[in-house]
């Protein structure tokens, strides 16, 4: 590596979402365990692991996952969460990255705050996420990083109408 090769890359991004639900439905699937995790985690052919979600200021959440087949890397996501104002905003910190043969290696770590915001009979949603990307190929997670969060918040709409 030299010194111009970059080992860190920095990046911001802002996604903005509205739900047709009150923010307390809004804010209840993200702080419900089962929830939350049919909404986050569960995707076709993933397997989980483990999974925790402890959804309180300075509880954790996160476990270790695979998205695809065998051949795929296990992946973690380590959050603690540093704030919650209930049906207004959450602001959490995650590490990200791959396990290979039980050694773990970081790809990110970010702090997301999620603004809810009454919006008639809906919730205007705000996701920010300034993150760290790690490794001379970390500026290339960066729009990797935002495709997949809006993907997550399309998740979150989903459950929010096959609740409603």
């Amino acid at each position: 590596m030299t010194a111009e090769t970059p080992i860190v890359a920095h990046g911001t991004f802002v996604l903005k979402r509205r739900y047709d639900a009150a923010a307390e439905r809004v804010f209840r699937a993200w702080a419900d365990p089962v929830a939350f995790r049919k909404w986050f985690v569960e995707a076709p052919g993933a397997t989980i692991h483990d999974w925790v979600h402890d959804f309180r200021v300075g509880g954790v959440g996160g476990g270790r996952y695979r998205f695809g087949g065998p051949e795929n890397d296990t992946g973690f996501n380590d959050t603690l969460f540093l704030d919650i104002v209930e049906n207004r905003r959450i602001i959490l910190s995650y590490v990200m990255g791959t396990e290979v043969g039980g050694e773990r290696s970081r790809i990110s770590a970010s702090l997301a705050t999620i603004e809810l915001v009454p919006d008639g009979a809906g919730t205007a949603l705000t996701y920010t996420e300034q993150g760290a990307y790690f490794g001379a190929d970390g500026a290339a997670h960066i729009p990797l990083r935002e495709e997949g969060c809006a993907e997550m918040l399309e998740n979150l709409a989903r459950l929010l109408k096959e609740t409603a």
